[in-house]
């Protein structure tokens, strides 16, 4: 077939394809002359992402913090799209696609945790202080999608603090279950154990929005997509090395290098807690005292006792 041909033929298809939606080809074609050609910058929209940074002080380094932030954000919306495709194919699954979406989630979070280097090596800790408090009570325990990837990768129970797993059951409602998020500990003050403006600010927004997200998500989150494979699929080793990765990504290596950066940044005493928000990060971020695992079934008993004691990064 030579290119006229071929050219013809994509012609036919084209008609065939708007006849179908009522639509008139030759319209299509006589706006394509007056169309311009598409350019990088207007398809990224350049000039729109490099505006979003909007530094509250004058100090250098800010711009720094802002930018990794809005990256963090960025690879949280890419993990998010994945798991949506994963949760839409729940029942008509295949294990290549399973573990295509894996690797791609994986990815995302292996590039995120190498990458805050940047934070923990890449600002200055005097221009650092000076800037953080001018941000409260902002803190990154705020990200909603963050919480979104914990939402969607397994059974809400799962993510209910460890101190009340044993009067909280996986069967109880969602709205119970909630009030016992783990991450309501790690933003309470310290010397009264009252929520932080952090905190309340960030229920305040994303509450309702959360628990609607769990409901949706109950029986197609990654978990729940995996249970639904066949027993074949679910016994295959490059599926649960996936998984066991992911849960490591997200459960230990991305909190324990945020640990890095507040233990590099932060002093110890209660007064400059402020900088995280008013966090209680000496807590909330090492792995070994929040024991979070998404998929408690993979591992054997002395691995999820001595959860991210390692404090390593592969």
């Amino acid at each position: 077939m030579n290119q006229n041909s071929e050219i013809l033929a994509l012609l036919g298809k084209l008609e065939e394809k708007y006849q179908k939606s009522g639509q008139d080809l030759k319209s299509y074609l006589e706006g394509l002359l007056h169309a311009d050609y598409l350019n990088y910058w207007d398809y990224v929209q350049v000039d729109t992402l490099l505006s979003l940074q909007k530094p509250r002080t004058d100090i250098k380094d800010e711009m720094i913090f802002i930018i990794y932030h809005q990256i963090t954000e960025l690879y949280f919306k890419l993990t998010l799209h994945e798991m949506e495709q994963v949760s839409q194919r729940k029942g008509t699954i295949t294990k290549d696609f399973f573990i295509a979406r894996l690797q791609r989630m994986n990815a995302y979070f292996r590039n995120l945790t190498l990458s805050f280097e940047i934070m923990i090596q890449g600002m200055e800790k005097e221009q650092f202080l000076q800037f953080r408090m001018s941000l409260l009570p902002a803190s990154g325990f705020q990200s909603a999608q963050y919480r979104m990837v914990e939402i969607c990768s397994t059974d809400f129970y799962n993510l209910v603090n460890k101190e009340h797993r044993n009067h909280i059951k996986p069967t109880d409602d969602f709205a119970t279950q909630y009030e016992f998020i783990y991450w309501k500990a790690g933003a309470t003050e310290l010397a009264s154990g009252k929520k932080t403006l952090t905190l309340t600010q960030f229920e305040d927004r994303y509450t309702d929005r959360f628990k609607r997200l769990a409901q949706e998500y109950a029986d197609c989150n990654l978990w729940a997509v995996y249970k639904s494979m066949s027993e074949a699929d679910q016994q295959d080793l490059a599926i649960i090395a996936q998984l066991r990765s992911f849960d490591e990504h997200v459960n230990i290596h991305w909190p324990l290098v945020h640990y890095k950066s507040a233990a590099r940044y932060l002093q110890k005493n209660p007064e400059d807690i402020a900088a995280t928000g008013g966090t209680n990060w000496q807590k909330y971020l090492p792995p070994r005292f929040q024991k979070r695992i998404f998929y408690p079934e993979l591992w054997n008993e002395e691995e999820k006792e001595t959860w991210g004691r390692a404090a390593f990064v592969s």
